[in-house]
């Protein structure tokens, strides 16, 4: 989990038995599996300015987990940064599907030109990856892909290779080193995620002239704020990506993409079309792009089991008191 830390303004944090008087648990069926997971649970929460999100992702140790806490907390208590931009242009995401389930996925973003594609999927062939991209290739004009940091250097270059053509490779490799490596032999711009969002120094990636795109975050890198501070320091490309958010989280990640000074690549944050139903109205993609909105959740919630609700309260409170430490 990184230790350095971005520069920006840090709040006092509210008690933890506040942010608990409101919190509530949910869980949101899938309506394809993602990133592992059927079903996503979400802690939300009400603050002076509005609602916060805390949703890492369950194998994330307290330490990373404290970060997402920080970001709810920014929404919930200070609320977004001034926008300069009325809409947020978005790309599909099209999961590890087989291709003749592409045309339903790429449907649920319309008026996007750009679709996002899971490669690398465990279990799965590069053939498989090679037919999925071509399927969508044909529906759409523009399109990267994200192996989630899943290849090794010759498999990357061999995978990239069969491939094609793409606007981007996401995380091709896990570390820095490897990223490096890769953009010294291929033609397609590389970028970065967990290189940046899981480094003990962010800026990393830039030094090392690693990547030509930085993916930020807004929940794993601690708020709105620190996405827009540290966008200022890696003088990179820029594309703002949810972490599978609820409609409450999606408004923090859609609220700094609108603030950001130059954004030049359609966002991943269209990833509410992957649920069976929201907290609330997911932002609908519209031509293309989402509109910055303030999130109300719904009245009848789909809320997570007694137990479920339990087991979130006990990391909120210990990621909570890794905050105050800080």
């Amino acid at each position: 989990m990184p230790t350095f830390m971005v520069r920006a303004s840090k709040p006092k944090l509210p008690p933890v038995d506040l942010i608990l008087e409101s919190a509530v648990v949910v869980a949101l069926p899938m309506r394809t599996r993602f990133r592992g997971i059927t079903v996503r649970e979400a802690m939300l929460f009400r603050g002076l300015s509005g609602w916060g999100e805390f949703s890492p992702f369950v194998e994330y140790d307290d330490v990373e987990a404290s970060q997402w806490l920080a970001a709810g907390i920014e929404a919930a208590w200070q609320g977004p940064p001034p926008a300069v931009r009325d809409v947020v242009p978005v790309n599909a995401t099209v999961p590890a599907v087989r291709p003749e389930e592409v045309a339903e996925i790429l449907a649920r973003y319309p008026g996007s030109t750009t679709a996002k594609v899971k490669v690398a999927e465990p279990g799965q062939t590069l053939d498989d990856d090679v037919q999925r991209v071509a399927a969508v290739r044909d529906l759409i004009p523009n399109v990267r892909i994200d192996a989630n940091g899943a290849w090794d250097v010759p498999t990357a270059i061999e995978a990239i290779a069969a491939i094609g053509d793409v606007e981007y490779v996401e995380q091709p490799c896990a570390t820095v080193k490897e990223l490096a490596a890769v953009r010294r032999v291929v033609d397609v711009p590389i970028a970065a995620d967990e290189s940046i969002r899981k480094a003990d120094d962010p800026l990393l990636v830039a030094k090392a002239d690693a990547a030509d795109i930085a993916v930020l975050k807004v929940a794993p890198l601690g708020g709105m704020r620190k996405v827009l501070a540290l966008n200022s320091s890696l003088k990179m490309d820029v594309v703002i990506s949810s972490a599978l958010d609820t409609a409450v989280g999606m408004s923090s990640s859609i609220a700094a993409a609108a603030a950001l000074p130059l954004l030049d690549h359609a966002c991943g944050l269209g990833t509410g079309a992957l649920f069976e139903r929201d907290v609330a109205p997911s932002f609908s993609v519209r031509h293309g792009q989402v509109t910055p909105r303030v999130v109300q959740p719904d009245d009848d919630l789909p809320l997570a089991s007694e137990e479920r609700t339990a087991w979130w309260v006990d990391r909120l409170r210990r990621c909570h008191a890794i905050l105050m430490a800080q």
